[in-house]
């Protein structure tokens, strides 16, 4: 913040206060409550105001998601550091852990991002949404990449895909710029489609009748995708409580 006027500072107070509003709508009524006149409600603003901001309700989605995709992010990047001794196969459950705590604890938050795909054809510099929501995705991917260059795991033989699977896989491959041969790509996408789709089932609570805990459905997800990706499976390690504190005189 060093060197900017009092007028920029303000601006990035408001717009952060703007940012918590829609934050505060989406928790607690949905987001069809989040329109441009609620949020200027929520802050004493005129709804017209509200437009020296942000250019329209597409335009604050849009920041709004970048915060949402950034802060999932930075909780699988902090889960993957944090064994960064780790072999890869290790750190890419640890964020897969991480994605599913963010995850649960912030279920409109997940819900919002994934409401609408990234895809912005012909879009460049593609814009902060898509940006950020391309860094999360990294994080998999460049795990997956990780484990490929160390050891080669299993994959199917390019002759047994379908051809215009085959195609859309190398076009994949080019856009990503990376080392993975189509085969390769094919598994880390299954076993992404599988993590994220288990995921969304249990945020959604389209799994309620039949599951009470999701944890162990989760694991056992986490299980068969270090099958494919051929690395060994470790289990959560458990929540360490802390001993309750002695009683006192006056408890007793």
């Amino acid at each position: 913040m060093a060197g900017t006027s009092r007028r920029d500072r303000a601006r990035r107070a408001t717009l952060a206060e703007i940012r918590e509003a829609v934050r505060r709508l989406l928790v607690a009524q949905g987001s069809t409550a989040v329109t441009i006149n609620a949020v200027a409600r929520e802050l004493g603003m005129s709804g017209p105001a509200l437009y020296h901001y942000f250019a329209g309700r597409d335009e604050l989605v849009g920041a709004v998601t970048a915060d949402f995709f950034a802060e999932l992010t930075a909780a699988m990047e902090a889960a993957r550091d944090a064994c960064a001794d780790d072999p890869p196969g290790r750190r890419l459950l640890a964020a897969a852990r991480a994605m599913r705590r963010w995850a649960i604890a912030h279920p409109a938050e997940f819900q919002w991002i994934f409401a609408s795909p990234l895809a912005e054809p012909g879009k460049e510099p593609p814009s902060r949404r898509v940006a950020a929501g391309r860094r999360f995705e990294r994080v998999f991917l460049d795990l997956t990449v990780e484990l490929w260059k160390a050891r080669r795991f299993p994959v199917p033989d390019p002759a047994d895909l379908a051809p215009s699977l085959l195609e859309q896989l190398r076009r994949y491959c080019t856009a990503i710029d990376e080392v993975l041969p189509p085969e390769a790509a094919h598994v880390m996408l299954t076993c992404w489609t599988r993590l994220y789709g288990l995921l969304c089932m249990e945020v959604l609570h389209q799994l309620d009748f039949a599951y009470s805990d999701m944890e162990p459905v989760f694991e056992e997800c986490l299980r068969e995708i270090s099958a494919r990706l051929g690395v060994d499976y470790s289990p959560p390690e458990p929540v360490r409580r802390r001993p309750p504190a002695p009683a006192s005189d006056q408890d007793v």
